[in-house]
């Protein structure tokens, strides 16, 4: 048993220092902020591409990603002109993880302070997963700072509420402090239809954000950034969007937020991005919706060709 255990122990330090040794592709900067009267930092990437467009490209991570999964995406825009600008949003990443009442219109306002402080007065957006529901936020709020707005499977085409079981706060970060590299990897094979060796480093790169400042107050960020999910639908409001839009959607995509606390019988009445997807495309005039069969949750990760191809064709 203690030999065991001493294993354990020798893998989960080999895990953490792996992660930790994870370096983001470009320099990682820090705007400070002041929320709910707690001095944060927020971490980002100001990309420049060496021969300028004069247009900005904004990424918005998901729940489970941050700044670093991004990198292949901003050496494409970069390649093709586009200035490129990538916040790990505070409570992920390499950004402080404070102890606050988490919010869509928080994020979106600190994104907004980040883009007046570089001096970015338009730019495009790309959301992915939660990134899509924090970029129908923004859009919602800062209409003419948004040029063209791109869904990457967006999370939050459905009220999760309304099906999902209520998990108290305190439950959740239970939950959530049971993770390992091991069940990271699990639930992140989940996001493709096939699992590649070359996927792992995503893993390692939420594992490590996981360590910053500390596992647990990293974790109970998480925790209340699932409430936010779960408590802030933006279902009802694709209809008010107003800029051009592009929607990519993965057909083999079954995400759904709390999908673990659901019946077989449930989940598979939810979550059909191939319905959801047509739905989206309906609600929002002025946009555009392509499928990519065979793809899963992360198509920048999965078929990148096929993804920047198509962004940069809408982008034009």
């Amino acid at each position: 048993m203690k030999q065991l255990t001493l294993l354990s122990s020798i893998i989960a330090l080999c895990l953490h220092t792996y992660a930790q040794s994870l370096q983001y592709a470009y320099p990682v900067h820090f705007l400070h902020l002041t929320i709910e009267q707690q001095p944060v930092q927020m971490a980002y990437m100001d990309v420049p591409s060496p021969k300028p467009n004069g247009q900005t490209v904004l990424l918005l991570h998901g729940k489970n990603f941050n700044g670093y999964y991004w990198k292949d995406v901003i050496a494409a825009l970069n390649n093709t002109g586009y200035r490129v600008v990538v916040p790990d949003q505070v409570g992920w990443g390499q950004s402080d993880k404070p102890n606050l009442h988490y919010s869509f219109q928080m994020l979106a306002a600190n994104t907004k302070k980040l883009l007046d402080s570089l001096g970015i007065a338009k730019v495009h957006v790309i959301g992915h997963s939660m990134g899509g529901m924090l970029a129908t936020r923004f859009a919602l709020m800062y209409s003419t700072t948004v040029d063209k707005l791109i869904y990457e499977d967006p999370i939050g085409l459905e009220d999760y509420k309304t099906f999902v079981p209520y998990q108290p706060l305190d439950l959740q970060y239970a939950h959530e402090l049971k993770a390992t590299f091991e069940s990271i990897k699990k639930y992140q094979q989940g996001y493709y239809p096939e699992w590649k060796p070359e996927y792992e480093q995503y893993v390692a790169a939420q594992y490590a954000a996981l360590q910053i400042p500390d596992f647990k107050t990293a974790t109970w960020a998480s925790a209340i950034t699932y409430e936010m999910i779960y408590e802030q639908p933006v279902v009802y409001e694709f209809k008010n969007i107003t800029r051009p839009t592009l929607i990519i959607i993965g057909q083999e995509d079954r995400t759904i937020v709390g999908k673990s606390l659901l019946s077989k019988e449930v989940a598979a009445q939810n979550g059909n991005y191939p319905a959801l997807g047509k739905w989206l495309h309906q609600q929002i005039n002025h946009s555009k919706l392509i499928e990519l069969e065979g793809v899963g949750h992360i198509p920048h990760i999965q078929v990148p060709e096929q993804f920047m191809n198509a962004v940069l064709d809408f982008l034009k």
